[in-house]
């Protein structure tokens, strides 16, 4: 038996450093079950390889019911855990009202915004009952969160699953020293509220995963995506499609940044469009191992609120179906045209 264990434990040491999924691993771990439970059914007793994989078919069958109601157990709870999960997201719209009209505090308070032309009152008011999800806390998060309740806008929602860390100081400015350890989302809710009392934040802390993105994606207007992971990056661009939600991206990288708003519903490129595969591992390597400046995440995540408030308020000329492109370095910035693809698996017309 020890010899079978230790084939075991050597399948899942050697899958995991060669980037296997669980699944695969949960796989092979169970073809060498199958392997050893013939052999203790069809070599007969006393036989060298039966003796030195158990001996006993009983006792692999014990062993796999009591695995097997292991992994039912797990697998119910987490089809609960998710479906609890989604009916969190979608009770936090249940808020209190705000009021119809705007108070003195909070005229005075968007003033620089009303007297421009392209917002003015009716501007201010689409901003303020908007809903915006922010998909991280992070560097581009930290100044797009800060910037969208500065401007007003009703409500924000962040989803996050880290802890602030003292390595994030150095560009995610919405967090503190104080708060070290204290999770993302309730870090950068405190800031927001005390930025501005008149919005509403509600955090979640947890990975965006496939069980609850489309309930939380479905209570909000406009998403912002700036995470550095490339499984959720094509996860939220999905949903986004399928609910016709505009999507506004960016993304980091040393001194580089970019963005783009992309809106499938409105005719312009979606994000799988213009990425159609994920990078090979280690050729978009993430900040913590590339590096990346400490202001460059707060000029893209400003430039992703800008283009988040002229989506809302409808003012200007958004980046739908191009892509800016911004090097700290040298001091310039580009613009690229995008096409929608007709073979995008997600907005193309197979899908």
């Amino acid at each position: 038996m020890l010899l079978v264990l230790g084939l075991g434990a050597a399948i899942w040491g050697l899958g995991h450093l060669l980037g296997a999924s669980k699944v695969a691993r949960l796989y092979m771990l169970g073809l060498l079950y199958v392997i050893v439970l013939m052999i203790q059914v069809a070599l007969p007793e006393g036989h060298g390889l039966r003796e030195l994989t158990g001996g006993s078919p009983a006792l692999w069958l014990i062993l796999g019911g009591f695995v097997g109601l292991g992994l039912a157990y797990a697998l119910v709870l987490r089809r609960v855990k998710a479906r609890a999960q989604a009916g969190e997201a979608a009770r936090g719209a249940e808020l209190p009202a705000r009021p119809d009209r705007m108070s003195d505090s909070e005229l005075e308070r968007y003033a620089r915004h009303i007297v421009l032309r392209e917002l003015g009152g009716p501007g201010q008011k689409k901003l303020r009952n908007a809903k915006v999800l922010v998909i991280g806390a992070g560097g581009l998060g930290a100044p797009a969160l800060q910037y969208l309740a500065a401007a007003g806008v009703g409500t924000i929602g962040v989803i996050d699953d880290d802890v602030v860390e003292n390595a994030n100081l150095q560009r995610q400015v919405i967090h503190t020293d104080a708060r070290i350890g204290m999770p993302k989302v309730f870090s950068a809710q405190a800031a927001m509220e005390a930025q501005n009392p008149y919005v509403t934040v509600k955090p979640y802390h947890r990975r965006m995963a496939p069980e609850i993105a489309e309930a939380l994606v479905a209570e909000y207007d406009l998403i912002l995506d700036g995470t550095d992971d490339t499984d959720t990056r094509y996860l939220v661009n999905r949903v986004a499609v399928a609910q016709g939600k505009p999507l506004v991206s960016g993304a980091l990288s040393q001194w580089e940044g970019q963005l783009s708003v992309f809106d499938p519903a409105r005719g312009a490129p979606c994000y799988q469009c213009v990425f159609p595969v994920a990078a090979a591992p280690g050729l978009a390597p993430s900040c913590a191992q590339a590096g990346v400046l400490g202001p460059l995440p707060g000029v893209v995540g400003a430039m992703m609120a800008v283009e988040a408030i002229k989506v809302i308020a409808g003012a200007g000329q958004p980046l739908v179906g191009e892509m800016l492109i911004y090097d700290a370095l040298w001091g310039e910035t580009r613009k690229i045209t995008l096409k929608r693809r007709a073979d995008c698996p997600t907005c193309g017309t197979a899908a």
